[in-house]
């Protein structure tokens, strides 16, 4: 199997009738140091765009309520124009995975989104997601991790999600005059999952002096990300055995100095090394690979593309494929990318089409879209996507992939190739052959174990 293939299957979202493959590690690393192109031929609505649906949501449901007159229909309009903005998200993300050019940017940034996990925590928030991952993890992808982290901890989606918007400090001057309370979860995860790992060596006494820094951070539909000193807890705090803050006034820079200590620990750069190589190449990854990625880390500022320079760099990285499983949103858009869907059809798709053929599919192969089970994401292991019940939806949904594909299909023999390349056996490839018809020809391509494995 070529380079090409492997890189195009392993680190990006596949193989493409329309484009060229990268040629190896060095094209990989380029497109990503290069201009995000797909970010601005596909643009997804920022925070700007959706302070003004929630508002209006807001007042609608109040007025719907209170009976005023046309507060049904105006409800009924506020909700639609979340749904919207929402499904506008969706199909950028669909046609950056089936058409940019550089898919190793798309893979990272749905990776970091995930290691960064939010969750819509009600409809008004619906198209949140989207707009955190474009505005905090996009931008940091081939950039320094600490930034990311700061993005990520305080966007006004992950304050939402994780409940940090109402954490209150117990002794701040809000605190003691009204009710409300310390939340630790952005604390916790922040530690737990973000940065050092499970089984770090961290304490519930840093869980909770760190959360108690945290206080303070929240958000205004109005204003987006805001700092208030009058909710954050007083005095210095004391995490991981560093001293953040002091007598003076309560300051959102000791935050910023906190994430950035964190970000630079040796933990942190082993924990995020290891899960780099278990996502993109191996459950079980080559110590050695780890530890090259680490180094690399440490040695340039949490500058994230070195890592990738050490992972693409070593042996390891460029082994038989099919020890990991494409998730099913992967599978979805590798699959129209290999059959070369054209741009006006994602983009035209209405927001009931986009239902019935992409979202729905998604849940029922086990990946609802942008519903992850909880602050940890998605699972890595292949078992958890490859099971008979979601292999049976995969199935079904390819033999009916047509929907979403405007024009002529290629012929099955002629896909075989498209889809998969020089990774395709004489095996698969006289299976398809045989077929019984096109649609039946299409199907067992990507219904295989080559196509639905990386």
């Amino acid at each position: 199997m070529s380079t090409a293939t492997l890189a195009a299957i392993r680190f990006g979202t596949g193989l493409s009738p329309r484009l060229a493959p990268p040629a190896g590690a060095e094209a990989l690393l380029a497109g990503l140091a290069g201009q995000d192109l797909a970010a601005a031929q596909f643009p997804v609505p920022g925070l700007t765009a959706l302070w003004p649906l929630i508002a209006e949501y807001g007042d609608a449901r109040r007025a719907n309520r209170t009976g005023d007159a046309g507060g049904a229909a105006r409800f009924k309009a506020s909700k639609a124009a979340i749904r919207d903005m929402f499904a506008a998200g969706v199909r950028a993300r669909l046609m950056r995975g089936a058409l940019a050019a550089d898919g190793f940017r798309e893979r990272l940034t749905w990776f970091w989104a995930d290691h960064f996990t939010v969750r819509a925590t009600s409809l008004r928030y619906l198209p949140g997601p989207a707009t955190y991952v474009e505005e905090a993890i996009r931008p940091h992808v081939g950039a320094r991790f600490s930034n990311m982290l700061r993005a990520a901890a305080i966007h006004p989606v992950m304050l939402s999600y994780l409940d940090q918007d109402s954490s209150i400090g117990p002794q701040s001057r809000a605190g003691q005059r009204a009710d409300g309370g310390l939340n630790e979860n952005l604390a916790r995860e922040i530690l737990e999952l973000h940065t050092l790992g499970v089984g770090a060596t961290f304490t519930q006494t840093d869980v909770t002096e760190f959360a108690e820094l945290l206080t303070g951070l929240t958000f205004t539909v109005k204003d987006g990300f805001r700092f208030r000193p009058r909710w954050a807890e007083p005095g210095a705090e004391y995490v991981l055995g560093s001293r953040y803050g002091g007598d003076g006034p309560a300051r959102r820079q000791d935050i910023f100095e906190a994430l950035d200590d964190i970000a630079h620990m040796p933990e942190t750069a082993a924990h995020l090394a290891r899960k780099l190589a278990v996502h993109f190449i191996s459950d079980t990854p080559d110590p050695d690979l780890v530890k090259q990625m680490t180094e690399a880390y440490l040695a340039h500022d949490t500058d994230l593309m070195p890592v990738y320079a050490a992972m693409l760099a070593h042996p390891s990285a460029w082994g038989p494929p099919g020890g990991k499983a494409r998730q099913p949103f992967e599978f979805v858009t590798a699959a129209l990318r290999a059959l070369g869907t054209e741009e006006v059809r994602l983009a035209t798709l209405s927001n009931g089409e986009l239902t019935r053929l992409v979202l729905r599919p998604l849940a029922r192969m086990g990946q609802p879209y942008e519903k992850p089970p909880g602050p940890n994401g998605w699972p890595e292991a292949a078992e958890a996507w490859i099971t008979p019940p979601a292999l049976a939806e995969r199935i079904g949904w390819a033999m009916n992939v047509k929907a979403l594909h405007d024009g002529p299909m290629q012929e099955p023999a002629d896909f075989v190739a498209d889809a998969l390349g020089d990774l395709a056996s004489a095996d698969l490839a006289q299976a398809v052959r045989m077929a019984e018809s096109k649609r039946a020809g299409l199907g067992l391509v990507l219904a295989s174990p080559a196509f639905n494995r990386r």
